[in-house]
């Protein structure tokens, strides 16, 4: 059954929450007092969260030979654009622009998640997150984490799983 998103003034719904519950997913929302001077966004959620960071998953968006792609791997580590592109068939992945990411997922920067997007992207998920129960991911918001399975993400999103990140 599927768990109702926190109701407070901290953690309302947002675009990544609704599709969850419109699915009939189980999920948890973790909210946490975000730092707007934080550099790193994903190891401050794993920090004040308590969970470790292998288990909380970043959410970047790449551009993989013209084509905007979602690559979700663990804060503890960073994307292999090498991998990211191999895992789709294609030759070349660059960070895509900020801008461009922000205006594609309906998203702000360190608040993507890979859930809810304005428009659907391909994506692929770290191999890595098959080795736990849940894991975390944004749920849309800076200092709103989702925890939910890594079988109901890549069910969700089509996601592919690949060994795309490295320590």
């Amino acid at each position: 059954m599927a768990k109702k998103p926190k109701k407070s003034a901290t953690s309302g719904g947002t675009p990544a929450t609704v599709a969850l519950t419109a699915a009939g997913t189980a999920f948890t929302v973790h909210a946490y007092d975000h730092d707007p001077a934080s550099a790193s966004y994903g190891h401050e959620a794993a920090e004040a969260l308590g969970i470790r960071p292998d288990r909380v998953f970043k959410t970047l968006v790449a551009d993989v030979d013209g084509e905007l792609t979602v690559a979700i791997v663990p804060v503890a580590g960073q994307l292999d654009l090498k991998a990211l592109a191999s895992a789709v068939g294609a030759k070349r992945a660059t960070m895509a622009d900020p801008a461009a990411a922000e205006r594609t997922t309906g998203y702000v920067r360190g608040g993507i998640s890979p859930l809810g997007q304005r428009k659907r992207l391909r994506t692929v998920l770290d191999a890595s997150a098959s080795a736990h129960a849940t894991i975390c991911v944004s749920a849309g918001r800076r200092g709103l984490e989702i925890e939910l399975s890594p079988s109901d993400l890549a069910s969700l999103t089509g996601a592919v799983l690949a060994p795309i990140g490295r320590a």
